[in-house]
């Protein structure tokens, strides 16, 4: 027998590579953080023998949840400033709020806020596009989850620089400082059309290149954003992106709710991501993004939750039965976004718009063991015939009972193991009484 780390047998395993398969009665085998290989349980229990062992005769095992886009530091300002448009929501309330608390200390408290929510829902790894990247990717490193932290870039000053030059100076820093670094990934994060000029996004663009990370970017989020852009520019955002070099499969485009048939067809064929929020969109009336066609012309779609405070969660267990209820609404097609497809974007598609479809989103022997783990027999998922359409349709993330990010157990029986949940509260009751009492 051969002697591994750990070995867990689940009722159901979704591996999500190949498409549409479900094992039952498997156990997956883990040594030093990988997947060894998923067998039969029978067969597991004669092969390994393993330092540690699970019984999940209850549970569904995927792989863990990719939120492809988030700003996680805003669960300081979730409910803040609700049920009104984008533009009044950002520049009346937001900027206004992250100008006067914005902080190292408010993202740290923030991130990790949102890095225990997130844990808790069966998410395993996010992007993120906020000031002070530094310190997001630092606790996330010290959680043990995975991330993908924006190097952003915008026009006007802010906390983190003043100026464009100071903002690439500083996420190249960053990058440097977290180059080969198994859990944290970077990508430049200009942080949409409308507030990055040219040069900034023409030197975004080479640096892309020479160091081959992504660009994860706000793009055609709303019909407004567009008119603008027409009256200053005379062009839409996607066509000066297009003259920029950035419509290239580098780019995670975030939203795109406002396309034309011809702009899908480039798209396509550009080998770009989008990243889709349908709750985040519909929240502010930002509009819907056509999920099933472009997916039906080959694109790659990823989800994400957007910030908490736009969403007002991180629950991506929930953001996939919205994208797929919103999917089959928008295409008027029933059979649109299958509950198989919109697990995919929520895990291997979102991996491959990061660049790590090679060594995350899948329960793939060799990639890295990231999984959450789901029980499915209680009274909201019974009786159950599809465990997907279930986890889909009818799941809580109250149901996801343990994670794992490289094989290290980060939620056991629904508690943390890397983050003190109790610190986390007291911190953001913290943040609470000291925002309500400016906000007032």
């Amino acid at each position: 027998m051969q002697t591994i780390d750990t070995l867990i047998h689940a009722r159901w395993i979704v591996p999500v590579e190949p498409d549409d398969r479900v094992y039952q009665h498997h156990s997956l085998a883990v040594h030093e953080g990988r997947i060894l290989g998923i067998l039969p349980t029978d067969q597991a229990r004669l092969r390994y023998t393993a330092g540690v062992e699970h019984d999940l005769d209850r549970h569904l095992l995927i792989p863990g949840l990719v939120n492809a886009h988030t700003h996680a530091a805003m669960t300081l300002l979730r409910g803040l400033a609700d049920d009104l448009p984008l533009n009044e929501w950002l520049n009346n309330h937001i900027w206004p709020a992250e100008s006067r608390w914005v902080n190292e200390e408010f993202v740290h408290d923030g991130s990790r806020l949102a890095m225990a929510e997130m844990l808790r829902g069966g998410t395993t790894c996010f992007n993120d596009m906020y000031f002070f990247p530094d310190v997001t990717a630092r606790a996330a490193a010290h959680c043990g989850m995975r991330a993908c932290v924006g190097l952003i870039v915008i026009d006007f000053p802010t906390v983190w620089a003043q100026d464009a030059d100071e903002y690439i100076s500083k996420g190249l820093a960053v990058h440097d400082h977290y180059r080969g670094d198994p859990l944290i990934r970077t990508a430049f994060a200009p942080h949409a059309p409308y507030t990055v000029s040219d040069g900034p996004l023409e030197r975004v663009r080479v640096l892309a290149d020479e160091l081959d990370i992504g660009i994860h970017m706000h793009v055609h989020e709303t019909v407004e954003e567009i008119r603008t852009a027409v009256e200053l520019t005379g062009v839409r955002p996607l066509s000066r992106l297009q003259e920029l070099g950035l419509v290239s499969p580098a780019l995670m485009a975030v939203h795109m709710t406002q396309l034309a048939p011809e702009e899908i067809r480039g798209y396509a064929g550009s080998g770009a991501h989008i990243v889709h929020c349908p709750e985040s969109n519909m929240k502010l009336a930002s509009g819907f993004c056509p999920v099933a066609e472009l997916a039906g012309a080959g694109v790659n779609i990823a989800l994400g939750t957007d910030g908490p405070a736009s969403n007002n969660d991180l629950d991506m267990i929930g953001e996939m039965r919205t994208a797929a209820l919103l999917g089959k609404l928008v295409s008027g097609d029933a059979s649109a976004l299958p509950a198989h497809a919109v697990l995919r974007m929520a895990t291997l598609n979102g991996a491959t718009a990061l660049g790590l479809g090679e060594q995350t989103g899948s329960l793939t022997p060799g990639k890295w063991a990231d999984m959450a783990a789901i029980r499915l027999d209680t009274i909201e998922t019974q009786p159950l015939y599809e465990p997907v359409s279930q986890l889909v349709y009818a799941c809580g993330r109250d149901q996801v009972t343990d994670v794992w990010v490289a094989g290290q157990h980060l939620l056991k029986e629904r508690q943390l193991t890397t983050l003190d949940i109790h610190e986390i509260l007291h911190r953001a009751r913290d943040w609470q009484a000291r925002i309500r009492t400016t906000d007032n």
